[in-house]
């Protein structure tokens, strides 16, 4: 075989194209369908704002880089990337044709600028001039003037003026960010149809009254949108602090460069190159032709007007089987270890956590590390009421993590305020673990508290993400937490851990350790056996032990949701290895190891995929599951996983991402999982 590896980047459009089958699927709700799109399309953002521009860097600087991109030169990639792109957003576009086509069939009609019923008329202009034309950006371009800074993200409309005197007036309108994108207009008497006008066509329906003050024969406008590199430039200067630095970064990133430029593909030639030299792109950037709209990750947010047939079937999450609503959860923690399987059960047990120590007497310390918060936060509500309360309070939070650095940065500073000892990550490393740790003091015993996640503590994603969080009081557990948190102020020191696994001390060894034990096992004749569950496998040392596992006569079974650069199923390398990828209403978001050992069975639960960053970049745990219980309840769970034949898409040599189909019983694990607890809940009221 040519290469033992797959393309990092690749195999990420290839998981995005999963996601675009969502929105193809009939089965899936209308609505929900569209809102796949829009998740797409914000994927592809996100893509072209980190993953494309690193490349670029990589191509611009003119480093060999074949080995650590998978055999493939950056300049060949980049051209590979924009091959796949334009044929997935072509693909994209005409997805959302049928979806349009359906929508009407549901009597909800999305009107343009040239549709507008009579009836319709009062209603859109007065919503243009009271909610639009106040934050409407309506830039003239003029050749004695710099050209307008286009802003990342935003949609623009490039008008075209052809004047009566023979002239030709160029100008941008930039849509106003805050507004809903899907304007529902009234529903008229005696229609039963939804009528919806984009905010685009609502905006061009009122160019005439916009540009009233030229005298043009002829006016269009196409729909354009630049994509910036969002790498965070960090300044050196030592009197700053990380704070600032972040803060600054994060500022500068509007003044990134282009690295995507999508444009409708009708507009005018003259138009475009004009745009393309004002803006400096060149041969490497990115510039995908595309339909009459973009920024379609507003999709979103389409409005569910009202119709609950068109979206996913409720699933309010469940209570924790034999976790009572009332009471103290510390106290049922200290009877024996719980586990929280999002969003199957309820986030509240986390927020209940930190309440309760925030309020407890006999709570002395908390400490957390924070990655991602939800925009309204009951979690860090709580660190501040505990601070309040005299309680001793330390939060790690990562100001680097992408695209929230600036909320990052606001919370940091309103709990400052508050008087919490705050943690600003670790010099060169990413603190992307999920650990909180209190001591509680009763009657002259101390006792530790904490729970360790596979996702972040944010009640938004909670709805959403399905992540594992186990809460304990074990006290080997909770001892190597707290020397986590002091690696944090003392990052010089190299702590050892029997239990836990952690980046970047032992986390990479201890799961090498764990592959040979299982080889050791295949080749005394012995079963030998391991399930993983991942965001993303892309470390190439990493790949290549399994690959030695697999010839030794290791079953592996990987379920990895995102990137994959390890190639399953090849004869002399492979052959033992499959691996799927599941796609459905939630986001597969944790990371589970398992390990047969014999017999004895090895689980870890942990925030760390297998990528170097994980491995050698950041503060990742992985930690052991010690009851016996919640192993067995973590090990079923992956097993509903594993036989999906619904959901499930194989990864293989020819990344198709098709659907795993067999003789089984039809199982959509994310279903079969939420019937799990259910079922659990029955019985424990039986």
């Amino acid at each position: 075989m040519e290469n033992r590896y797959y393309n990092r980047e690749l195999s990420w459009l290839k998981f995005n194209a999963r996601v675009l089958q969502e929105a193809s699927d009939k089965t899936v709700p209308l609505i929900e369908r569209l809102r796949f799109l829009g998740i797409f399309s914000n994927n592809l953002d996100e893509f072209f704002k980190v993953r494309y521009a690193t490349i670029q860097r990589i191509q611009r600087a003119g480093k060999n880089a074949t080995k650590s991109l998978g055999g493939i030169s950056a300049e060949d990639l980049l051209v590979e990337i924009n091959k796949e792109v334009i044929e997935v957003q072509a693909l994209s576009f005409r997805i959302l044709e049928e979806l349009e086509g359906e929508l009407k069939n549901e009597n909800i009609i999305l009107v343009d600028e040239t549709e507008v019923s009579k009836e319709h008329e009062v209603y859109i202009r007065t919503y243009f001039n009271e909610k639009i034309s106040p934050a409407l950006g309506t830039i003239i371009i003029k050749d004695s003037l710099p050209f307008p800074q286009l802003r990342d993200g935003y949609g623009y409309l490039a008008v075209r003026m052809k004047l009566k005197d023979g002239g030709l007036q160029h100008a941008f309108i930039e849509k106003p960010k805050h507004l809903e994108r899907f304007v529902v207009l009234p529903q008229l008497e005696g229609d039963d149809r939804q009528y919806i006008i984009l905010l685009d066509d609502l905006i061009r329906h009122r160019m005439h009254y916009i540009f009233s003050i030229f005298d043009y024969q002829e006016i269009e406008a196409h729909m354009i949108k630049v994509t910036l590199d969002a790498e965070l430039d960090m300044d050196i200067d030592l009197k700053n602090s990380l704070l600032e630095k972040i803060r600054r970064s994060v500022y500068d990133r509007k003044d990134g460069d282009p690295v995507r430029f999508v444009y409708d593909k009708e507009i005018n030639d003259e138009t475009l190159q004009l745009i393309l030299d004002k803006l400096n792109v060149e041969d490497t950037d990115s510039k995908i032709p595309g339909g009459r709209y973009h920024n379609r990750r507003d999709y979103l947010k389409f409005p569910s007007l009202g119709r609950k047939d068109l979206l996913y079937e409720e699933q309010p999450p469940l209570p924790i089987n034999g976790v009572p609503a009332l009471g103290s959860l510390l106290d049922r923690i200290e009877k024996g270890d719980i586990l929280q399987y999002t969003p199957y059960h309820t986030f509240i047990n986390t927020v209940k956590f930190l309440r309760e120590a925030a309020l407890d007497p006999d709570v002395q310390t908390i400490k957390i590390t924070i990655y991602r918060l939800a925009e309204i936060s009951q979690i860090a509500g709580s660190l501040i009421n505990a601070a309040k309360n005299g309680k001793q309070v330390t939060v790690s939070i990562e100001l680097q993590a992408r695209f929230d650095e600036q909320a990052n940065i606001n919370y940091a500073e309103l709990m400052q305020e508050e008087g919490i000892e705050m943690i600003f990550g670790v010099p060169g490393l990413k603190v992307h673990c999920k650990a909180c740790c209190i001591t509680r003091v009763r009657n002259g015993k101390t006792t530790r508290y904490g729970f360790i996640s596979t996702g972040n503590f944010n009640e938004s994603t909670a709805r959403i993400y399905t992540d594992y969080t186990l809460f304990t009081t074990n006290k080997k557990i909770l001892k190597e937490v707290e020397k986590v948190f002091d690696f944090f102020k003392v990052n010089y020191k190299i702590y050892k851990y029997k239990h836990l696994l952690v980046s970047p001390h032992s986390l990479r060894a201890g799961i090498e350790k764990l592959v040979n034990r299982e080889i050791a096992f295949a080749k005394a004749g012995k079963k030998a056996h391991i399930r993983i569950k991942l965001n993303s496998f892309s470390d190439f040392k990493m790949v290549d032990l399994f690959y030695k596992a697999s010839q030794a006569g290791v079953k592996i079974e990987l379920i990895v949701r995102g990137i994959c650069c390890l190639i399953p199923g090849v004869k002399g390398m492979s052959e033992n290895i499959k691996v799927i990828s599941i796609v459905d209403r939630y986001l597969e978001h944790p990371r589970v190891y398992y390990f047969h050992n014999d017999g004895d069975s090895d689980v870890f639960i942990s925030s760390a995929d297998l990528m170097g960053r994980n491995l050698d970049m950041r503060v990742e745990i992985a930690c052991p599951i010690y009851d016996d219980k919640i192993k067995q309840e973590i090990i079923e769970t992956m097993d509903i996983c594993w036989r999906d034949n619904v959901k499930a898409r194989i990864i293989d040599q020819e990344q198709t991402n098709a659907y795993v189909q067999n003789a089984q019983e039809p199982v959509r694990s994310q279903y079969a999982t939420y019937e799990y607890y259910q079922q659990k809940n029955r019985l424990n009221e039986v």
